[in-house]
C-alpha cells in the first residue's frame, strides 16, 4: 500500500462517515419541529420516535472527528484548533441535546419539559446549520496559515494559525457557507418529515401535518440547493500543483469544481444517482397517498450526494481546505497526513467498520419493528 494509496482510502472513509451524518441529521430535523406542531401531544410522539436514534447521530459526530484527527491530524488541528468558535458552539448544541434527552422527563424536572424542547430546537437549527457551514469551508476556504518550520521553536511549536480573530465566527456569517448551512437544515427536516411518516402510526391529522410541512421544507430545500450548486460549480477555486512537506505550489483556477466534476466520471455518477434519490423518495411520498417509504430513497440519495461533494473537495488535486489569506497554505489529503505507518495501521483497524454497520442496522431494524402509535403515549 502506497502512501498516496492509503491517504485516499481514507479521504473516502472520512467521505462515508460524512454522508452517514448528514442522513443521521433527521434526528436534529425533526428536533426543529418541535415548537410549531399544533398538538402538544405529537411533541410527544415526534420524540418518542426520533429519540431513539439521537445517539446514532452524536456517535457518528465523534466518529467523523475522530477519523479527521487520526487520518488528517494538520486539518484537525488547524480547523478546530483555528475555527474553534465554530466548532465550540455546535459541540455545545450536541451536548444540550444529549442532556435534554437526559432529564426532559425526569421526575423533579426543575425546568419544565417545554425548556428541554427548546434545547432540543436549538441543537436542531444551530446544529445543523453550523455543520453546513464547516463544510462549506471546504469548497470556500477559512483564513489560516501554516508554517512547519515552527516545529523547531521550543517556545511555541504551533505550526498552524488562524489568521482572522473571530476565530471561526467569521465563517458563520459569510453568505456563501450560510447557503450550504441552510441547505443542510432544510434537508435534514425533509428525512425528519420522511422518518416520521415512516415510522410512527399516527392519526390521519398527524400524517396531513407531516405531508404539508414536507412540501413547505421542499420549496425551501430546492431554491437553497439550487443556489448552492451555482455558486459551486462557479466559484474559484486552487489546484494542487505540488504538495510536500517544504511547502505547497497552488495555481488558482477559475470554475474549479465544476472542472472537477466533469473530469470524474466516479463524482458525477454519485452526484447523478444522489440527487435523483432524493427527489424520488421526496415526490413519491408526496404524490402517492400512503407511500411510506421515502426515507430509504432519500436517505440513501443524501449519502451519495454527500459522499461526492467531499469527493469534489478532496480529490482532483483539490485542496479539500483552502487558505484564503495565504493561498500555499492551503491543505490537501497529501499534505495534511498522517504518516505512511500510521494510516496504514488505521487501516487494518477500519476493517471492522462493515461489523459496526452491520450492528447499527440489527438494531435499527428491531428499535423499528413496531411502529409508534399515539395510544403508545
Amino acid at each position: 500500500m502506497t502512501l498516496e494509496l492509503l491517504q485516499n482510502y481514507w479521504w473516502v472513509l472520512v467521505s462515508i462517515l460524512g454522508g452517514i451524518l448528514v442522513f443521521l441529521l433527521f434526528v436534529q430535523g425533526g428536533q426543529s419541529m418541535l415548537l410549531n406542531t399544533p398538538d402538544h401531544k405529537w411533541n410527544e410522539l415526534i420524540v418518542s420516535s426520533i429519540g431513539r436514534k439521537w445517539e446514532l447521530t452524536f456517535t457518528t459526530l465523534v466518529t467523523f472527528g475522530g477519523a479527521a484527527f487520526a487520518s488528517f491530524p494538520l486539518f484537525y488541528s488547524t480547523s478546530f484548533g483555528g475555527a474553534y468558535w465554530l466548532w465550540i458552539l455546535i459541540l455545545f448544541s450536541f451536548v444540550l441535546q444529549a442532556v435534554s434527552y437526559e432529564y426532559r422527563k425526569k421526575q423533579g424536572n426543575l425546568y419544565g419539559t417545554r425548556a428541554y424542547d427548546i434545547f432540543l430546537f436549538i441543537n436542531g437549527f444551530v446544529g445543523c446549520i453550523l455543520l453546513g457551514v464547516a463544510v462549506a469551508m471546504f469548497f470556500f476556504g477559512g483564513e489560516f496559515s501554516v508554517d512547519r518550520s515552527n516545529m523547531l521553536t521550543q517556545a511555541s511549536p504551533v505550526i498552524s494559525h488562524w489568521d482572522n480573530p473571530s476565530h471561526g465566527l467569521e465563517a458563520i456569517f459569510n453568505w456563501r457557507n450560510l447557503l450550504l448551512g441552510i441547505t443542510v437544515f432544510m434537508l435534514a427536516r425533509i428525512l425528519a418529515n420522511l422518518y416520521l411518516i415512516n415510522s410512527v402510526n399516527g392519526s390521519q391529522k398527524f400524517y396531513d401535518w407531516t405531508i404539508k410541512s414536507l412540501w413547505i421544507n421542499t420549496i425551501i430545500f430546492l431554491i437553497f440547493f439550487l443556489a448552492f450548486v451555482v455558486v459551486l460549480f462557479t466559484a474559484t477555486g486552487y489546484t494542487v500543483i505540488s504538495a510536500t512537506p517544504a511547502g505547497t505550489e497552488i495555481e488558482i483556477t477559475p470554475f474549479k469544481y465544476w472542472h472537477n466534476l466533469i473530469s470524474s466520471p466516479s463524482i458525477i455518477i454519485l452526484l447523478v444517482v444522489g440527487v435523483a434519490n432524493v427527489l424520488i423518495g421526496i415526490c413519491a411520498t408526496l404524490f402517492y397517498k400512503g407511500y411510506r417509504q421515502g426515507i430509504w430513497f432519500t436517505g440513501i440519495g443524501t449519502f451519495f450526494t454527500v459522499v461526492a461533494l467531499f469527493w469534489l473537495a478532496g480529490f482532483c488535486d483539490t485542496p479539500f481546505l483552502p487558505s484564503i489569506s495565504d493561498p500555499s497554505s492551503s491543505l490537501s489529503i497529501r499534505n495534511a497526513s498522517s504518516s505512511k505507518f500510521t494510516l496504514e495501521c488505521m487501516s487494518y483497524v477500519s476493517l471492522l467498520i462493515p461489523f459496526v454497520v452491520g450492528y447499527i442496522w440489527y438494531v435499527w431494524r428491531i428499535i423499528d419493528k413496531k411502529k409508534i402509535s399515539e395510544s403508545d403515549i
